[in-house]
């Protein structure tokens, strides 16, 4: 069964709340229709934007050869606008779809898939949280693809570290806002694929306290309705380990013309709409090249000749145990991500359709899903490189594309880290502990390994910050373990054809996880690092 097909049974059988909308002939139907659009016209091209990448002349970008057009078919066929609202010309359809559809496009080429992530994300930021001329000004266009949309905000001086971001806000008299300052790590910040970009920006305005309290966010067009720049300029192209189809840009504003998006000083909460969704989006785009790493060695895997009786035939290295054990490794890591960032956006869909507890159980489970997805990505490419041997290390196969293109996953849109510490510290203790132990009690992993998570986060809510901080890390990859196991179980039983296969690797996985979940549970007792690190780099 190929990947649209399984992706299909996944969303019918076994995803809690994805099997309703659409039904399961216009889901394959759909999911048939990208799959195919990603191999006739977006494989062909990865190869192309990884030698060719982008340039930067007069201050405008220009992308790789074949990826205007490329954009321009994709868009016609309605993939830009799959979760865009009917009224603005979009399909209207529920992200766990359009994150299979997703998974499809980016398997096959994932630079080109974040201009539509980035529109997707910006669509649902602005149904929320844009004011009505500005809904109906840039929906349809985001949704038809002449329009695109970035998010800024990274400094040179401030990453991860949000609240010292220094671009400032002025409004004038007339109410009008104006933004100035530079921005960094804008993927798509500039390219020739769209007519009109719109940044959102964080920026401060004047008088605004210091910290996160003190930013708001704006829409930022790149050009004015007249076709004049707006004072944004492509100051940089980065030169990349990998991705090289997405440019990745810092930007210079000058006094540019913005639009504000909801409240002044509430610039994070609102964005956190469009990171949200970009977080799950890292998370499919790491299922996407972990399956692409798997498949690639599953099939080199089986043509391969090497080994056996020296009086006979050669046997495929698939046959040797270790070979084996990549395969089983490989595999067993595409279909945990791949359920658990589907059944994150699944929940996401119910939150959207007001159900509450749903909502709280995507959050938890977002900051796992990013995490283990953008790990699986890079990890199958090393699994897939050692597989095919000498012959991944080299640029005539494309493992050695998929290890680069995917370890930025684990970086933006929020560090692994980052994503600990929410889930820590934000997500587990929220209603006393009650979101964890439903999420728990949905996924449904072995007792044992449910217990441990519980036993673990009830230990770290009596310890101190700094060990809690410590801990983060380790705690998210135990809950990832749990959540693995549950869906890998729930697969074996609800999958029908697919059925065995996921026993097998459902076996394969909690015979790892035992092991490994009791490693991690050990890691987070003993989380105070200072001691060690003081000793080991003294001053």
């Amino acid at each position: 069964m190929d990947a649209s097909a399984t992706l299909a049974l996944l969303l019918a059988a076994v995803i809690d709340g994805a099997e309703a909308r659409p039904d399961a002939e216009a889901t394959a139907a759909i999911l048939e229709g990208a799959a195919r659009f990603a191999a006739e016209r977006l494989a062909p091209l990865a190869p192309v934007s990884d030698r060719e990448g982008c340039a930067l002349a007069g201050g405008r970008v220009r992308t790789a050869p074949g990826h205007a057009e490329a954009w321009r078919d994709f868009a016609a066929e309605g993939w830009a606008g799959l979760t865009a609202p009917a009224e603005a010309g979009g399909s209207a359809l529920p992200l766990a779809l359009a994150s299979a559809v997703q998974e499809l496009t980016d398997a096959a080429h994932p630079a080109f898939g974040m201009l539509a992530i980035n529109a997707r994300c910006a669509i649902r930021l602005l149904e929320r949280h844009g004011p009505e001329a500005v809904r109906a000004a840039w929906l349809p266009r985001l949704a038809d693809g002449s329009w695109a949309a970035t998010i800024a905000i990274s400094e040179p001086g401030a990453g991860s570290d949000v609240g010292r971001l220094r671009t400032r806000a002025e409004r004038g008299a007339d109410g009008t806002w104006r933004v100035t300052g530079e921005k960094c790590w804008i993927s798509f910040g500039d390219h020739d694929l769209a007519a009109r970009i719109g940044h959102f920006v964080l920026a401060r305005p004047r008088g605004a306290p210091p910290g996160t309290r003190g930013l708001s966010l704006f829409l930022v067009p790149s050009n004015r309705e007249d076709g004049a720049r707006n004072g944004v300029a492509a100051l940089r192209l980065e030169e990349k380990l990998g991705l090289h189809g997405s440019p990745t840009c810092t930007l210079a504003f000058e006094d540019a013309e913005a639009i504000l998006i909801g409240e002044v000083g509430r610039g994070l909460p609102t964005l956190f709409a469009m990171i949200t969704a970009m977080r799950l989006g890292v998370a499919v785009q790491g299922a996407a090249v972990a399956g692409a790493a798997a498949g690639l060695a599953e099939g080199y895997a089986r043509e391969r000749l090497q080994g056996g009786d020296p009086a006979a035939t050669p046997v495929p290295i698939a046959a040797h145990a270790e070979v084996r054990r990549l395969l089983l490794a490989a595999r067993a890591a595409t279909e945990a991500v791949r359920l658990i960032a589907l059944q994150a956006a699944a929940w996401v869909d119910a939150g959207d359709a007001g159900d509450a507890a749903a909502a709280a159980r995507a959050a938890l489970l977002l900051p796992v899903a990013k995490t283990l997805g953008a790990e699986a990505g890079f990890d199958n490419a090393h699994r897939a490189i050692q597989v095919l041997g000498g012959a991944g290390y080299v640029r005539d196969w494309p493992a050695e594309r998929m290890l680069r293109d995917a370890r930025v996953f684990a970086l933006y849109e929020g560090t692994t880290a980052m994503q600990g510490l929410d889930l820590l510290f934000r997500r587990t203790p929220a209603a006393d502990g009650a979101v964890l132990r439903d999420t728990l009690a949905q996924l449904a992993p072995a007792p044992d390994l449910a217990a441990l998570v519980l036993d673990t986060a009830a230990a770290l809510a009596e310890a101190t910050p700094r060990a809690r901080e410590g801990a983060a890390v380790p705690f998210l990859r135990l809950v990832g373990l749990a959540a693995a196991d549950g869906l890998l179980r729930r697969a074996a039983a609800r999958a029908g054809p697919l059925a065995p296969r996921y026993a097998a690797l459902a076996a394969f996985h909690a015979a790892e996880a035992g092991s490994r979940a009791a490693l991690l549970a050990a890691r987070c007792r003993r989380a105070d690092l200072d001691a060690a690190y003081d000793a080991a780099f003294e001053p």
